[in-house]
């Protein structure tokens, strides 16, 4: 079984060549271009902000051993570490340090680094720059792993209820009602305890309690397109269903599957951040920074520079993703796009 970041590293070549595949398909079809175009005009900002926490997530996922620096003990030379990690090293200080101090926070002796804490550092001395940097690998692979299980598993069992109803729709729906019938937070955690706590158990126990909304849409939007004109005409000439649901159901639900990716992306990375403050989310994330922060608030002086990063980094990713899913919409839906000519 290869190491863990391993594996890290190679996913993330398989994600650099998706994206040269996707863009590549882009550029060859005018359609998907200039959609692509008319988002990078609406919303140039939000996708630059955007690109830049994917940057930071793939920094932070590129590791290896070696490359050791002096002032690392002995276990610490074999530890596999990001580009991330290896700009902060060995930045540590004793304990809580103000934003760009020169003295520790309570004692006042001096730092280590002097000046060199952009954000401080938390009650272990880490510096809270890099914490909250190392937060933006997790946010995005909560939001995206857990999207890709939940959306795909909504899309098929919603279709496949809607188009082909009768005995179909009656086992899917039965499936429906049963999951929205029980408490998700409290099914939530019982997913993770029985999976164990990281951060996949965490992602395919979101998977599984959070496609149940999305397949109901599916399947309501799915019974409209049957019935279209088009269909019919598909259906006397012969046409498989199978090849009817690919070429005429699921592009009319695009629009639908992007908008919905960019709620549920937000909606996990928020969920995991209440999970988080239940003590069963994921090490390293923003919402275990903010757990961890609670309580400083109220000490005198406050400590208010931990629960400031890790929330002013998880609102801005989540403004982002709205601003842009706002932007796929308007684009891809045919009848906001009547409206806006």
């Amino acid at each position: 079984m290869p190491e863990p970041y391993i594996l890290s590293n190679i996913t993330v070549c398989l994600l650099l060549a998706t994206a040269f595949g996707v863009v590549s398909a882009v550029r060859k079809s005018d359609l998907w271009l200039e959609a692509s175009r008319e988002l990078w005009r609406r919303r140039p900002i939000a996708l630059l902000v955007f690109g830049l926490y994917l940057l930071i997530g793939l920094l932070d996922s590129i590791a290896w051993v070696g490359g050791s620096v002096t002032g690392e003990d002995a276990v610490a030379v074999y530890k596999p570490k990001s580009i991330v990690d290896r700009l902060f090293v060995n930045l540590e200080e004793k304990s809580y340090s103000a934003p760009l101090a020169d003295r520790e926070f309570y004692d006042r002796s001096p730092l280590r680094h002097q000046g060199s804490h952009l954000l401080g550092t938390d009650i272990l001395g880490r510096d809270v720059l890099y914490l909250t940097l190392k937060g933006a690998r997790v946010a995005l692979l909560i939001g995206i792993l857990t999207s890709l299980i939940a959306i795909p598993l909504a899309v098929l069992l919603g279709v496949a209820a809607g188009y082909f109803g009768k005995r179909t729709d009656d086992i899917i729906f039965f499936l429906l009602s049963t999951l929205a019938s029980m408490p998700g937070l409290l099914l939530l955690i019982a997913l993770i305890i029985v999976l164990g706590r990281g951060t996949l158990s965490v992602c395919i126990a979101l998977g599984v309690t959070s496609w149940v909304g999305f397949c109901r849409i599916t399947r309501g939007e799915t019974m409209k397109l049957r019935e279209l004109d088009y269909v019919y005409a598909a259906r006397v000439l012969g046409v498989s269903e199978t090849r009817i649901i690919a070429r005429h159901v699921l592009p009319g639900l695009v629009h639908l599957i992007v908008i919905t990716f960019v709620l549920t992306f937000s909606g996990l990375v928020l969920t995991e951040a209440v999970l988080s403050w239940l003590g069963v989310g994921v090490d390293g994330s923003w919402g275990q920074m903010i757990a961890q922060a609670k309580d400083e608030i109220s000490r005198e002086p406050v400590i208010w520079w931990n629960i400031t990063s890790a929330g002013v980094a998880l609102f801005v990713l989540l403004l982002v993703l709205n601003f842009v899913g706002d932007a796929i919409r308007d684009i891809l839906d045919p009848r906001t796009l009547r409206e806006n000519l």
